[in-house]
């Protein structure tokens, strides 16, 4: 296991805990904690047994209140044009492991488009989310003016990008900006536990083909979508773990699945 000095990394049964720690800047996004969340992202990547990544804050503070200003208002526009934030946020949800983003406090600007780059958001009600950039001159620009209108819709999604207003985890649920609410943060460890079990059950090579199809088929035509679908699942037709699946289903056992 890498160390770091602005994450905590753990690994438990297949869980890759990737926890953000900047109490002090309310995680504010610098340029090293990128550089570490990064390596710790491929770190994940490369070990086999990790089947889940869950991204979460040591603080209940804030999951991640945006980038780190002092740094930002250097920034040229070459900087803006550099892979930067947003390459690391689609690499999120490009993953082949399932995602998880438990968010507790504020998750404002990168923060947000952070919680946005996973598969699943789980927030307690106490969670605060935004992409306040205007106000400071700027757009949201690590994914938020395309992943935010995807999953609540064009319309919310330029009321909240425009007006910079802030909506709690109660709203976020409400529009499908979140998946799961729950009322503490106890309870955010214990569902964020909860789901990572039920992804660790299914096929691994599935979820990548899943989380493809669904990625890459949301913005072409359905029909060239469909083909994608039907590739996908050839590929998982020719897998060892769909021989698996199909196999403890009918023998009522639950699956060992070996990601081949």
């Amino acid at each position: 296991m890498m160390s770091f000095k602005n994450i905590q990394i753990s690994v438990d049964h297949g869980v890759y805990w990737l926890m953000l720690h900047r109490p002090d800047s309310r995680n504010a996004l610098n340029t090293e904690m990128l550089s570490e969340i990064e390596a710790a992202i491929n770190e994940a990547e490369s070990i086999p047994e990790v089947r889940v990544i869950i991204i979460h804050s040591v603080s209940e503070k804030a999951f991640a209140a945006g980038a780190d200003i002092k740094q930002l208002s250097k920034k040229t526009s070459l900087d803006a044009l550099s892979p930067g934030m947003q390459a690391l946020y689609d690499k999120i949800e490009s993953s082949k492991k399932a995602t998880i983003a438990a968010v507790d406090g504020y998750a404002l600007g990168g923060g947000c488009e952070l919680a946005m780059a996973c598969d699943i958001r789980i927030a307690t009600e106490q969670a605060t989310f935004g992409l306040p950039e205007l106000n400071l001159g700027i757009i949201p620009g690590a994914g938020g003016t395309q992943r935010l209108a995807r999953i609540i819709g064009k319309g919310r999604a330029l009321d909240m990008i425009l007006t910079g207003k802030k909506i709690s985890g109660i709203e976020a649920m409400d529009i499908g900006l979140v998946t799961y609410l729950v009322a503490t943060n106890k309870d955010l460890l214990e569902k964020a536990n909860t789901v990572a079990s039920r992804l660790l059950n299914r096929g691994p090579i599935a979820i990548q083909l899943a989380k493809m199809a669904v990625h890459k088929g949301y913005d072409v035509d359905q029909s060239t979508a469909l083909w994608m679908e039907k590739l996908s699942q050839a590929v998982a037709f020719e897998t060892e773990d769909k021989q698996e699946g199909t196999s403890a289903f009918m023998e009522k056992r639950t699956p060992t699945f070996q990601n081949n």
